[in-house]
């Protein structure tokens, strides 16, 4: 039985629950899975079908984006999440969807703003939107320099990856992480439906406007402050 065992269970898990939560249409998207110990992640096959991916499927890369372990490619977004792994230490788990309103957003290079309670009581920010990427990047390795896109955009930002963890990228799609994949995949359906909450309170009041800064701090601190006391 291959070490990577539970690593590709947790991965497959992950990975399945996209479609369930309608994040995904045929193949749109990955999740992945960090074992830091060993520098490898698990991640979903290239174009594989979700009715007929298997936990064998998955595929073992190391950070330097070298297949350790299976018979399929990876991912053709696996170099987006080296990156992300080898800068930033704390992410368990990497999801990457072209879920609709999300997608939206990211085509429109738009921001998606703090309006309400439910963005509130995930992250005090709006929702980052990186601007397009430059001929030289979208020339070299694509794959690669979109992981420095996102960085990049935290960077000049002044962002947390640890406090805001999702990103549009321009005419792109959003990645979301988390401290473990189940948070990932939890952050994914969170982004997509505060993109749709967002859209509709933008259609129906184009000039609506921004959640007061006594209702972000609220409803943030009450879930995540040191005094929280939102669930059990």
């Amino acid at each position: 039985m291959s070490q990577y065992q539970d690593l590709k269970q947790a991965c497959y898990e992950a990975n399945m629950q996209l479609p369930q939560l309608g994040l995904v249409l045929f193949t749109f998207g990955n999740a992945s899975v960090v074992d830091r110990e060993n520098r490898v992640f698990a991640i979903k096959p290239s174009g594989v079908p979700y009715a007929t991916l298997r936990p064998e499927d998955i595929v073992i890369v190391s950070f330097a984006n070298e297949i350790v372990e299976g018979t399929k490619r990876p991912s053709s977004d696996t170099k987006t999440h080296a990156v992300l792994y080898s800068h930033w230490e704390h992410i368990g788990g990497i999801v990457h969807t072209h879920s609709t309103y999300a997608t939206a957003w990211a085509q429109a290079q738009l921001d998606i703003p703090i309006l309400g309670t439910t963005h509130a009581d995930h992250l005090t920010a709006d929702i980052p939107c990186a601007p397009p990427m430059s001929d030289d990047m979208i020339a070299g390795d694509y794959e690669h320099q979109t992981g420095w896109q996102i960085i990049n955009e935290f960077q000049r930002r002044g962002l947390s990856p640890e406090e805001v963890e999702m990103v549009l990228l321009s005419n792109h799609a959003p990645f979301t992480w988390g401290k473990t994949v189940e948070k990932a995949v939890y952050h994914s359906a969170v982004l997509e439906e505060v993109a749709r909450m967002a859209y509709l309170s933008c259609t129906l009041r184009p000039d609506v406007p921004r959640l007061k800064d006594s209702l972000i701090k609220k409803h943030y601190e009450r879930k995540h402050g040191l005094h929280s006391y939102y669930g059990q």
